[in-house]
């Protein structure tokens, strides 16, 4: 398979690798310095990683804590910066340890330089996780 060449084809390439979890191959699509933010997380939850490591660390579990089955609805946004995409999507799927199904709903504004993602601000909703006391991070909430 070529490079991704746009913010677009990168991002939908991002999607099949969670799909297949093969979470190392998304990690590889940052940059050293990238920039993962979640604006509405919930107390307890990382609001900002900075760096490929800390964004590593982070998704490093989720395949053990959400089976992800699709992407549905998925909509790519392009905006007057090139480099620069707004995305709405849904994941579905259902969480490992029991079984429920797994529906949420994203919007994320990411940005790509050079092939690889710089930016990605993930406004995810964390009443989702909130009503079914989900922490699928591994993190001690």
């Amino acid at each position: 398979m070529s490079a991704p060449t746009s913010p677009a084809e990168l991002y939908r390439h991002s999607l099949r690798l969670l799909l297949d979890k093969d979470i190392p191959a998304w990690v590889a699509l940052w940059a050293e310095d990238g920039l993962m933010e979640f604006p509405f997380a919930p107390d307890g939850w990382p609001q900002r990683l900075d760096g490929k490591e800390a964004i590593a660390a982070y998704m490093r579990p989720y395949p053990d804590h959400i089976d992800l089955h699709d992407f549905p609805d998925l909509r790519i946004h392009q905006t007057s910066e090139p480099e620069t995409i707004v995305v709405e999507m849904r994941g579905v799927g259902r969480m490992v340890e029991t079984d429920a199904p797994f529906d949420m709903t994203y919007i994320a504004v990411v940005t790509v330089r050079d092939g690889r993602f710089t930016s990605y601000r993930d406004y995810w909703n964390p009443l989702a996780v909130q009503q079914s006391d989900t922490d699928f991070t591994g993190s001690n909430r």
